[in-house]
Formats: structure tokens, sequence, C-alpha cells
């Protein structure tokens, strides 16, 4: 049911993707939190609703339009860059907005390790890292996915699905770790 945007300020709508259902919750600041798929709409609107009480459905507006034809199109495998969607990081902390942009400047069809990212912020705390992208209330516009572990494994990924979810989101950006040039570098 949709409410009156007037009297509320945060919103989210839920739209198709090629991995299912998905959920953007925004206020007049930004973005304030992705939903990947759970098993059911239901289930997807329920997880919105309790990150996020007193949020309301609502139609969004154009620029939250573009976001969600962004990442619909990145789901599908076509090159997008999110880095520039503008994120509320008031709930989130210093050591994470850190984080997070260190994520978010990490092209489609590239992974880092977390001690990669954990070597960027200048400390020696892989594990941090992980934690840190465990609490990404942003995943796919922080792309916290494109983050592995360093044998070679894909690491932890806390999105309904799990490891599983992971893998098929770095399989539709054709992820590598090698630096030669993937389909996303040659179309940018």
């Amino acid at each position: 049911m949709q409410a009156d945007p007037s009297t509320h300020t945060a919103f989210y709508t839920l739209f198709e993707t090629a991995i299912g259902l998905c959920g953007l919750a925004w206020n007049e600041r930004g973005v304030i939190g992705f939903q990947l798929p759970e098993d059911d709409a239901l289930k997807t609107c329920s997880r919105v609703a309790r990150r996020f009480p007193g949020i309301v459905e609502a139609p969004p507006p154009a620029d939250i339009q573009r976001v969600i034809a962004d990442v619909t199109a990145l789901l599908q495998g076509e090159a997008r860059d999110l880095s520039a969607v503008p994120l509320d990081m008031d709930a989130v902390s210093e050591f994470d907005r850190r984080v997070y942009e260190i994520a978010r400047g990490i092209p489609p069809g590239r992974v880092l390790t977390y001690g990669e990212v954990a070597s960027r912020l200048g400390i020696d705390n892989a594990r941090a890292i992980g934690q840190s992208l465990g609490r990404n209330p942003f995943a796919v516009i922080v792309p916290c996915h494109r983050v592995v572990a360093a044998d070679g494994k894909l690491g932890g990924f806390s999105a309904s699905g799990g490891a599983t979810t992971k893998r098929r989101l770095l399989a539709i950006e054709d992820a590598r770790r090698d630096e030669n040039p993937t389909l996303f570098d040659l179309i940018s």
C-alpha cells in the first residue's frame, strides 16, 4: 500500500531485476538502503520494513528511477557506474564510510581482496573489512560483492543466498582478478 509521500521522510520501492525482486530505500538526502532479493516478494518487503522502521512504499521520483534503471541494467550484465549515486550515510560509522568509498571505486568486472582494501586504508586487518562489508546497507551500489578472499575463495556475503548470490553477481559482471580488459572496459 502506498502512502502520501508528504507525511513521511523515508520511502522504498520494489522492482524486478535479472536476479529477482530488489528493493531501494531513500530519503531527501539520497539512497539509505538497497535490498537484494529474498525468497519471495513478501520476505523482501518485510526485510525492508525491518531495516527501516516507519518507511513507506512510494513511487520513485525521477532521480531514484534513474538509479533503479542503472541497477537493473548492471544486473543484466550492462556496464554501469553507480559510484555517483547519492547515499545518505548518516547511520554509517566513519570506518565503514571509508571502506565503502574504496569498494565504490572497484569497477564492474574487477575485484579486490579484503587485504587489499585494508592496505588502502593503512590497516592490517582484513577481517575488519569483511565485517564492515557485512554491514553494508547499500549492496550492489556499494559493491561489496567485488571484495573477495586472498586465497581465491569468495569470502562471506550476508545477503540472502550468501556465497551463491555473491558468485552470481560476480558472474553477471564477468569479474576477474587480473588486469586484462573485460567487456566493461571495452565499452566504457
